[in-house]
């Protein structure tokens, strides 16, 4: 196969910004910029994204996980938001069925609970039904019994009974990369590690174009222009908005979040399971994912003030506790301590509302798109469960806006747009024929599962990367050395940080990533990339430092 997302497009990339003039520059390689540009290149529009760090290496990358409907927006009267949520749910499980998978979730009821039985039936018939019946399960009634037989470890005291229902699980930051490589694939030139700053105006007011600064090159200033901008940057958009406009006013109330990530074996859960903190009544989960390395659960999230540079947000001990205290309350039996963590991580949700007075537990999850300063297109807010949809409202908006400006005699007129296609598969490879059809070919050869899970018919060309030599055997991950090596290839990873943080989640399930790990890893890396033994030392370096910045916190609680 041939590399098709890979630095050697990253620098295609950069030299069509120099040289072309786009339809639309989208500023923000998350979720929402990744589905606006899949969205705007098969439309026919002549797309360009750039994003300062690696893709989904904000918000997009530190998500509770899930795809859901959003169960908890019935309590406000959201129908149409779960409505969506809940017909993009079976969408993408039809699509996407290698990064998105069904997922049991429990919900115990106490005598102390807000909600009884009854009213929490009624709301998940009404759940089951805005799904149109289009779900893995219909909910059922558990008694207090039924429930203990389950999870034998659930507190007994006060416990009623409960419920299970479905959702699903994703691979949020890998979701976001294939979102990437398919707009790619469509004619959008893509580009991390570029900062878009110092916007360029027209005489009569538009944004026409940015300086980008490739900080892998750390070259001059290159300028890109294009007609629009789009800008997606999550808990970045006030800072953005500055850049924009000096006098910009804040649209967010963001919120951090944290989560902590435990062995499955000492947290041994059936399926997800919905808690309510019992200090502030917040909802929480517990999920196991036994697709994450040897088999993990993932326990979050918090919800207080975040940062005023996202960039700056970190777990603290605060946020341990106030999980810790929350599993200790619903598992008492586990005795669960700060030894037991394996991993976490923190992130800023970027919701929409004011900062200074919103109740951030109220703040809508819903997103906002309106017109910026520049002619430019600013959006904020949503949901991972609802990013198509939500990029086609976007590039909708758009171009009705540049129509506009045109019918103003302010911009040139605008290409020929057709009808999004975006209801296809992301990769075609992952479907179940065409899964079938290449176990079928290759059934003399032994392929693992886990790959087979997560690449799809791709899995015999994975497992014909691994080299004599390498050396690296690590639960879950069976071919780790091979994996960077696709990854490199059609992932795009130019750092170890890149693979080791977002294209697998070795962060979230090894608790000690040390040299007998990076080692190994840096020397796929050199060869792949091209890079000197000093260079793979400084990579190992810079590597290790990140992780101890990132995951520090965990000597704190010693």
């Amino acid at each position: 196969m041939k590399p098709s997302f890979s630095l050697r497009q990253r620098k295609e990339s950069l030299q069509k910004f120099e040289t072309e003039v786009f339809d639309i520059l989208i500023i923000g390689g998350g979720i929402t910029g990744a589905a606006v540009a899949r969205d705007a290149a098969t439309r026919g529009l002549k797309v360009a994204l750039v994003e300062q760090n690696d893709f989904a290496s904000g918000t997009s990358s530190r998500s509770t996980k899930l795809i859901h409907g959003g169960l908890r927006y019935l309590e406000n009267k959201e129908f149409k938001l779960v409505f969506e949520a809940l017909s993009e749910r079976s969408r993408l499980l039809e699509t996407d069925p290698h990064l998105i998978h069904p997922l049991e979730f429990y919900l115990p009821v106490y005598r102390e609970d807000r909600h009884g039985m009854n009213l929490l039936s009624l709301g998940l018939w009404i759940y089951d039904f805005l799904s149109i019946f289009r779900t893995p399960g219909l909910h059922q009634r558990l008694s207090r019994r039924q429930l203990k037989k389950r999870i034998p470890f659930l507190k007994d005291e006060g416990l009623r009974g409960g419920f299970k229902y479905f959702d699903a699980s994703m691979w949020d930051d890998l979701l976001t990369v294939e979102i990437l490589a398919a707009a790619q694939e469509e004619g959008a030139a893509i580009a991390h590690y570029v900062k878009a700053e110092n916007p360029q105006f027209s005489s009569d007011g538009r944004i026409i174009g940015f300086d980008l600064v490739d900080q892998l090159e750390e070259k001059n200033p290159l300028f890109i222009r294009a007609e629009q901008t789009i800008v997606c940057t999550g808990p970045w958009t006030d800072l953005t908005g500055k850049i924009l406009d000096s006098q910009w006013k804040p649209w967010l109330a963001p919120s951090k979040g944290v989560h902590l990530t435990f062995d499955l074996k000492k947290i041994p859960l059936p399926g997800a399971i919905l808690m309510n903190h019992p200090h502030d009544g917040r909802i929480s989960f517990a999920i196991p994912r036994t697709d994450f390395g040897q088999g993990i659960v993932i326990v979050g999230t918090t919800d207080s003030a975040a940062p005023q540079n996202p960039s700056d947000v970190r777990v603290k001990k605060e946020d341990v506790d106030y999980l810790m205290g929350m599993l200790n309350q619903y598992f008492p039996e586990l005795k669960l301590g700060y030894s037991d963590i394996l991993s976490g991580y923190a992130g800023v949700r970027p919701l929409v509302g004011d900062s200074e007075t919103s109740d951030l537990k109220d703040v809508s999850r819903e997103h906002v798109i309106k017109e910026g300063v520049g002619h430019t297109v600013v959006v904020a807010g949503g949901k991972y469960t609802t990013h198509r949809t939500m990029a086609e409202e976007i590039v909708d908006f758009a171009v009705d806006t540049w129509r506009s400006y045109y019918r103003q005699g302010k911009a040139p007129a605008v290409p020929s747009v057709s009808a999004a296609r975006t209801k296809k598969p992301t990769n075609p490879r992952v479907v179940k024929k065409e899964v079938e059809m290449a176990k079928y070919a290759h059934a003399s050869q032994p392929i693992e599962a886990e790959l087979w899970g997560l690449y799809g018919a791709n899995a015999p060309f994975v497992k014909s990367l691994v080299e004599e030599g390498d050396q690296l055997q690590i639960s879950g991950f069976p071919c780790l050395e091979a994996q960077l090596r696709y990854a490199i290839r059609f992932y795009m990873v130019v750092r170890l940080t890149d693979f080791i943080f977002r294209r697998l989640p070795l962060h979230l399930c090894i608790e000690n990533i040390d040299r007998s790990v990076l080692e190994p890893l840096a020397r796929v890396w050199a060869k792949e990339l091209d890079r000197s033994s000093e260079e793979m030392e400084s990579e190992i370096e810079n590597t290790l430092l990140f992780i101890h910045e990132t995951l520090g916190w965990k000597k704190a609680l010693k």
